[in-house]
């Protein structure tokens, strides 16, 4: 039904609506009750700017790097049924903005595993090969709403540690002012714990002490964070505009917005580091390859193993 409002309120009014849509999926660690869209005044600012312009929402979301690299958690090095249905999900979400916003919205997914590929441990050509059949997916799945950026965009033909070089030296924090936030930002705090968590659940080959382990996936989470922080800087510069989503849990009222890709009880689980499971209701969920394995059969797709369905 159109908004029956004056020109002057339209943006704001638009604004609030689209906000509406994405509450329900906001990904946060925040404990609070049912919170108001004024507490995110970024995003109700950036959007109403494309209302105004007439201009299609445009929402930039850094993710879908490349898979883990520890087969008890993954079903290979390629996108399978997490990521189809995350980007359905994004798809869809943006065809309800269309709803009550004509010009309708759009998402850029920003691949970001060449960033940090040597940091996670992950070949620079599985990395490859997953960014390219993300876009295959979009393209034969027709989410027509979704498209996908990322370091070949930029920085071409050079060879990947020379972009991941450029990027780091341009853009990243200073190491010590990591440091010194983490010690104090308890936001920053909890992304490097979740980060180092992950870095140790990926570590497949170690055949050091756990300790060992942890010390150095502390150490190379301060690496991730940074290229992280650098790559944000980037598509900022690439994207002045657009309104930032995160696959991270966000405070309430960031100019980052988290978004959940899937209905998940753990705030931190992303397709990328795990499988998608049918459960019995007929809901999907996530979790780690082997721990679906124990509770249901593979399924393949395209001759490929795609998710578990349980039985």
């Amino acid at each position: 039904m159109p908004l029956t409002t004056t020109p002057e309120t339209l943006p704001t009014s638009i604004s609030t609506a689209v906000l509406h849509l994405l509450l329900p999926y906001h990904r946060t660690t925040d404990r609070a009750a049912a919170v108001p869209v004024e507490a995110f005044p970024h995003q109700l600012r950036r959007i109403a700017d494309f209302v105004r312009d007439g201009a299609p929402i445009l929402f930039t979301l850094p993710g879908f790097p490349c898979k883990s690299p520890n087969p008890a958690k993954v079903l290979g090095h390629l996108p399978d049924q997490g990521e189809r249905l995350s980007l359905t999900f994004l798809d869809s979400l943006c065809a309800e903005i269309e709803r009550i916003y004509p010009p309708g919205a759009q998402v850029i997914i920003c691949s970001d595993g060449h960033v940090f590929g040597d940091l996670i441990r992950v070949p620079d050509e599985h990395i490859d090969a997953y960014a390219d059949e993300l876009r295959s997916l979009i393209t034969r799945s027709g989410l027509t709403r979704l498209s996908v950026f990322d370091l070949r965009d930029v920085l071409g033909d050079l060879d990947h540690d020379t972009k991941r070089a450029h990027v780091h030296d341009r853009y990243a924090p200073a190491l010590d002012a990591l440091r010194a936030e983490i010690r104090t930002d308890d936001h920053a705090l909890a992304l490097y714990c979740g980060i180092t968590r992950f870095l140790v659940e990926d570590t497949a080959d170690w055949t050091g002490t756990r300790s060992a382990l942890q010390r150095a996936c502390r150490q190379r989470a301060y690496g991730v964070i940074q290229r992280s922080r650098a790559w944000g800087d980037l598509i900022a510069e690439h994207h002045p505009h657009a309104i930032r989503l995160s696959i991270h849990p966000q405070p309430i009222g960031a100019p980052k917005f988290g978004i959940r890709l899937l209905d998940i009880p753990d705030a931190w689980t992303t397709p990328w580091h795990s499988v998608a499971v049918h459960r019995t209701d007929g809901t999907w969920t996530l979790m780690p390859r082997a721990r679906a394995a124990r509770l249901g059969r593979l399924i393949h797709c395209d001759d490929r193993p795609s998710h578990f369905e349980q039985i």
